[in-house]
């Protein structure tokens, strides 16, 4: 997808712009760990092992990740056991969107605090995946297209991200046996194929210069109202930099979340990069933090959150960190000084 047709998608869907808040506030929030679903670029989809460190709560093939709008409005992974085969992505990414129905049958299954954005009523009638294009074509049916056009976004995003995260390359969708050139109600263009180029959360940088604007996804952090802590990605439209997409990822992560009541950021923003690199599937980096003490465990939020940040906006399937030069091990004896790979999925949250 052009740059120009990933604005002129972000330009129809109402991209809201909020100026740039740096936080203050402490390194990270500590809280629940969460469980990290694949980067849509990786060519390890399939959850195959490199033989690689891997992040903790990695969930096995019975979870199932999908994208639920939290009580700040936010879109966010969740991972839900059923019990299904994940590598039968049309069995799973049904159940999937049938988890999504506000107010179906699966309702139940669904944890506190987190809302189904699919139209109430909705019907999923059909998931098959082209063995060749891997292209997901979901037929919907029932109320889909009853929704106020202000959701519009949230439900494209929300399918989208959800079933790629099992390993779609692309989604077209349809209703009562035809393909839907737009979305009904604001006219979202289902022209090509939904890839999550189309971004979550959407929102832009300060100053930001539209037609010459470049998107980086990002992770920051936020808790229920149980205190259970969770990853939220928001992608952000900033200007267009001659950075590679890693390095731009990590500037803005430093940058902290633009609404900081409502998300908390990872890292202080007095870190800094002083190297990253990508070589084949693995990104180094290296950071610069004179407040970390030497030989303490550094927390695991933080570097959980670059893993998911980086490995979202390179494609590559592995992280390795050092901090101010020196191996880094996380609170729970993970060793960052070694390629990481990033875990299948994301928030198990307790329904």
């Amino acid at each position: 997808m052009t740059q120009t047709r990933w604005i002129r998608r972000a330009a129809i869907c109402g991209v809201l712009v909020f100026p740039i808040l740096a936080t203050g506030c402490g390194l990270i929030s500590q809280g629940t760990k969460g469980e990290i679903d694949p980067p849509q670029q990786s060519e390890s989809v399939d959850g195959t092992n490199t033989g690689q460190a891997v992040l903790p709560g990695q969930a096995d093939d019975s979870n199932l990740t999908v994208y639920l709008e939290d009580r700040n409005g936010y879109l966010a992974p969740v991972s839900l056991n059923t019990a299904l085969d994940q590598n039968d992505i049309a069995v799973a990414g049904k159940k999937a969107l049938e988890l999504m129905v506000d107010g179906g049958s699966l309702a139940n299954q669904l944890p506190e605090d987190f809302r189904a954005v699919l139209p109430k009523g909705t019907e999923v009638k059909s998931l098959q995946l082209d063995p060749k294009s891997q292209i997901a074509t979901v037929e919907f049916g029932g109320t889909f297209t009853d929704y106020p056009a202000t959701d519009e976004r949230t439900i494209v995003e929300a399918i989208t991200w959800t079933l790629t995260a099992l390993g779609a390359k692309g989604v077209e969708v349809w209703y009562d046996g035809a393909k839907l050139p737009e979305m009904p109600q604001d006219g979202f263009p289902l022209d090509e194929p939904l890839t999550r180029a189309v971004g979550i959360n959407l929102e832009a940088a300060d100053g930001v210069n539209y037609l010459n604007s470049t998107p980086v996804t990002l992770y920051f952090s936020s808790t229920t109202s149980n205190d259970e802590q969770y990853y939220v990605p928001v992608t952000r439209l900033i200007n267009r930099t001659d950075e590679s997409s890693a390095k731009a990822a990590m500037e803005q992560l430093i940058d902290g979340p633009l609404k900081a009541k409502d998300l908390t950021a990872v890292l202080t923003n007095d870190v800094e990069v002083t190297s990253i690199n990508q070589k084949e599937d693995t990104v180094t980096v290296d950071l610069k933090d004179q407040a970390f003490e030497e030989g303490l465990p550094a927390p695991a939020e933080m570097l959980e959150a670059i893993v998911l940040s980086i490995t979202e906006n390179t494609g590559a399937a592995q992280v390795q960190i050092t901090l101010n030069g020196q191996n880094v091990t996380d609170e729970n004896n993970v060793d960052y000084s070694k390629p990481v790979s990033r875990p299948h999925h994301v928030n198990a949250i307790k329904s």
